[in-house]
């Protein structure tokens, strides 16, 4: 057991920050009160310092996209075909990979990561720790959403492969949708009788968790049409959808609102390398944020490299934000967004015991990280 005695918590549930104690045991918070007392724990007085809950990225390709540059490393698209919704994050992530020690040393201790930028579909994310030696051991939940994109992305990357339209990205997810829901309809038909099953289909099988509303599309839409576009089949098919990237998502504030559907908005900090991207702006989580939205803030690493994510919420309020959404946005919103809000997100009582200390504001940068907890364990001490 450990007590962190002292520390000013901010927990990303109340506004305003208080002082108390956190008693940590077998990887849970344990307790949270003023003057606790333990006698079997051990003590780390953080008197004057500030504890927050670990941070989330709920969009990263972290571990899939090799640190430094070559294609030896890259795993994160599947460029042989358009659709591959078969594709498991979990088995393409290094666990080894450095990204994940400087990710932690920032104090982000859980991303939601996976495959395809560029696939109309892509396969599915996984919520995993940022510590491990194996990705099996570092896993929250493997498959938390189905990774799909809209806009250039896929026309530009497989436009030899005949999909050089958003009108073709569109039939190609249609129609997969499609036949997964008539696969879904058969094999329910058939009941326990095996001869009456359709013949088993690998990319099909995948997609049972999105046609019946197990699990969201992530849908990769920077460009106010694609995202409507989204929308548009979301509905149709009747599934779950969240929204990544969203960066012209301020020029249609009042409809995104209104649909209600959790965005994930960045990266932010790279300059227009797209047309798609003419629009970028930092006001943009601030602006869905004071609407009402649901806003996560995600640096899509290694597009921006994990470690800034507390940075890219600094700069979101530089731009507007208010600082408790933009705490928010990259802890208890990130957490919902991927669906893990039960062990992670916010410093409460009979979460994962992932916390970061340190010796100021994170989204400053002149903080220090001075301690970091992951599933109760004391993984960084600067």
């Amino acid at each position: 057991m450990i007590l962190i005695k002292n520390g000013y918590i901010y927990d990303a549930i109340n506004p305003n920050p208080y002082k108390a104690d956190i008693l940590i045991k077998d990887g849970k918070i344990a307790d949270i009160s003023p003057e606790l007392s333990c006698e079997t724990a051990e003590i780390l007085d953080v008197n004057g310092l500030s504890v927050y809950p670990g941070f989330i990225d709920a969009h990263s390709h972290i571990g899939l996209d090799g640190y430094g540059i070559g294609f030896e490393g890259m795993d994160y698209n599947e460029v042989g075909d358009v659709v591959t919704p078969q594709l498991r994050g979990i088995d393409g992530v290094k666990a080894m990979d450095p990204a994940f020690k400087d990710a932690v040393k920032a104090g982000v201790t859980c991303v939601c990561t996976g495959p395809g930028s560029a696939n109309v579909l892509g396969g599915t994310f996984a919520a995993i720790k940022t510590v491990g030696k194996r990705v099996d051991s570092m896993i929250i939940a493997e498959s938390v959403a189905m990774k799909c994109a809209f806009g250039e992305n896929p026309k530009v990357c497989y436009r030899d492969k005949g999909n050089c339209t958003r009108m073709t990205t569109a039939y190609q997810l249609r129609n997969m949708l499609f036949k997964a829901k008539e696969y879904a309809a058969k094999i329910e038909s058939a009941g326990d009788d095996i001869s009456k099953r359709p013949p088993f289909d690998m990319k099909l099988e995948a997609l049972l968790p999105v046609i019946r509303k197990e699990m969201p599309l992530k849908a990769h839409t920077h460009a106010t049409d694609d995202i409507f576009a989204a929308i548009r089949i979301a509905k149709e098919f009747d599934v779950k959808l969240t929204l990544e990237h969203v960066t012209e998502g301020h020029l249609i504030v009042e409809e995104l609102v209104q649909e209600n559907y959790p965005m994930a908005v960045g990266p932010g900090l790279i300059g227009a390398s797209k047309f798609e991207l003419r629009n970028k702006s930092w006001t943009t989580p601030g602006v869905l944020a004071k609407a009402g939205g649901q806003v996560s803030i995600v640096t899509d690493a290694p597009v921006v490299p994990q470690e800034y994510l507390p940075l890219c919420a600094g700069l979101a309020v530089k731009a507007g934000m208010d600082r408790f959404a933009a705490l928010q946005a990259i802890t208890i919103n990130a957490a919902k967004h991927i669906g893990v809000s039960d062990r992670v997100g916010s410093i409460e009582i009979g979460k994962d015991a992932d916390i970061v200390v340190t010796d100021g504001d994170p989204m400053n940068l002149t903080t220090a990280v001075k301690y970091v907890f992951v599933d109760g364990q004391c993984v960084v001490k600067q």
